[in-house]
């Protein structure tokens, strides 16, 4: 492991909260985005993901607000923001807040994205540019799912951030990337201990992920049958790829992710449909759970 990638695993610690809700698109102000990212610092939450195609223009009032925490992409599409762009967007957080900004880059999903076509090429190629333009390899993560994409993350990173997926997937992407590199999944929570409210509640979060061929080829090849994709994920599927149930059952499932290989995990709270603003209650109860 080079020294950058260690200071990098230090600065994140073991626990890391992912969310498209920080966002200037969310649901919030921006003075509750900005008290609410203060909040998770002073918790000790070590990173904010933020999830979507992410920008460093979303992480800068986050980095601004805060005076440790790392914000990283989770993630910026290598199809939407050209590398120069990249490039230029990277040094100027950089400059204002060394070393906390971490460029999550990914190669997002065909039904997405207009003229998709040689994902690995272009992520490649993407990067070959960003070697270029002076973005270090040690600030840079990919979500990597399938083997080459992993063989990227590193040699071509300090690691990767899937997601969507299981403690197998993990032990399989640390052999992989062997031991040095960041290994950072995001895994789902559902603070809710009845079975068929937490169960419909994971449900109602997978369904856009399985209309995307990235996640359901992905969970083919980890075991999984096309009748565990069908009517919302089985309960094997969401059983593997959620965490749910009161604090010390989410402790215990982002514990098995650690053994599994991980250095840090994603935690993305889930709450029902309809639920309105920031769960920051929520994000209390995993900090309680994990980091109390």
């Amino acid at each position: 492991m080079n020294d950058a990638t260690a200071a990098t695993k230090s600065a994140i610690g073991r626990y890391g909260v992912w969310t498209t809700l920080l966002r200037p698109d969310g649901p919030a102000s921006a003075g509750e985005r900005a008290e609410a990212a203060a909040e998770l610092e002073e918790l000790g939450f070590g990173a904010l993901w933020l999830g979507g195609n992410s920008s460093a223009g979303h992480a800068a009032p986050l980095l601004a607000a805060t005076g440790r925490i790392t914000v990283g992409t989770s993630i910026q599409s290598v199809w939407e923001h050209p590398a120069p762009a990249a490039a230029a967007d990277f040094a100027g957080l950089e400059a204002t807040h060394p070393g906390r900004f971490l460029l999550g880059l990914g190669v997002s999903h065909g039904p997405r994205v207009a003229g998709y076509g040689r994902p690995y090429a272009t992520m490649t190629g993407h990067l070959d540019a960003l070697d270029r333009e002076g973005v270090p390899a040690e600030r840079r993560v990919l979500a990597a799912l399938g083997p080459r994409m992993l063989e990227l993350a590193r040699d071509r990173a300090t690691g990767a951030i899937p997601y969507l997926v299981t403690p197998e997937h993990t032990a399989e992407a640390r052999g992989i990337l062997g031991a040095g590199p960041l290994l950072a999944p995001e895994l789902k929570a559902v603070l809710e201990t009845d079975p068929g409210r937490a169960r419909a509640t994971a449900r109602a979060a997978l369904a856009r992920y399985l209309e995307l061929p990235n996640y359901t080829r992905n969970f083919l090849r980890l075991g999984f049958t096309e009748d565990d994709l069908d009517g919302g994920g089985s309960d094997r599927l969401i059983d593997a790829v959620f965490a749910w149930g009161d604090e010390r059952a989410v402790r215990e499932r982002v514990a098995v992710f650690h053994a599994a290989g991980a250095d840090h995990v994603a935690v993305q709270l889930v709450e029902e449909d309809g639920a309105a603003g920031l769960p920051r209650e929520g994000w209390r109860r995993l900090a309680a759970a994990l980091l109390g």
